[in-house]
């Protein structure tokens, strides 16, 4: 069965290592949905979080490959085991002064902040899973998006393992 699937990936923090790992997803064939690398809890050691679709026999080909790597210390298969996963998103809105009552409604449903205001526009930031995410892109869409950046996913297993 298809399904999609979170992994992270401690790697020693070098230079190549992220083109390295990027690589060897695209020559077996597999599609990388989302990553995002940044400072782990150990020194010398990053984190890379990667959401990608395949079945169980696609993730055991890419652990396999993965720790081929000479810089791969640890795979760990987050979607297997209770997680908590985030992304966050900036949303530039076209919003004239009449429109910015009806915008900051959407903001506050979706618990999001305006962190910028010009005088045309609205920067919104809002954080959550993909889908709450999505879904606020949707709301917005009708007053004009601008502008639109997104980090990623990034996550965690809950709890204390």
């Amino acid at each position: 069965m298809i399904t999609k699937n979170t992994i992270a990936v401690l790697v020693n923090d070098q230079p190549g290592v992220l083109q390295r790992v990027s690589g060897l997803f695209g020559r077996r064939g597999f599609n990388i949905e989302s990553i995002t690398v940044g400072q782990s809890e150990e020194v010398g050691l990053s984190r890379m979080v990667i959401v990608t679709v395949g079945d169980e026999n696609n993730l055991e080909q890419i652990e396999k490959q993965l720790y081929k790597l000479v810089d791969v210390i640890k795979v760990i298969d987050l979607s297997s085991k209770p997680m908590v996963a985030r992304e966050l998103a900036m949303i530039k809105v076209k919003a004239e002064p009449p429109q910015r009552p009806e915008i900051m409604g959407v903001v506050e449903t979706f618990r999001a902040a305006v962190i910028d205001v010009g005088t045309t526009s609205l920067i919104v930031q809002v954080i959550g899973d993909t889908e709450k995410i999505d879904a606020m892109i949707e709301l917005l869409k009708p007053y004009g998006i601008r502008e639109l950046t997104r980090t990623g996913v990034t996550a965690m297993i809950r709890g204390n393992a």
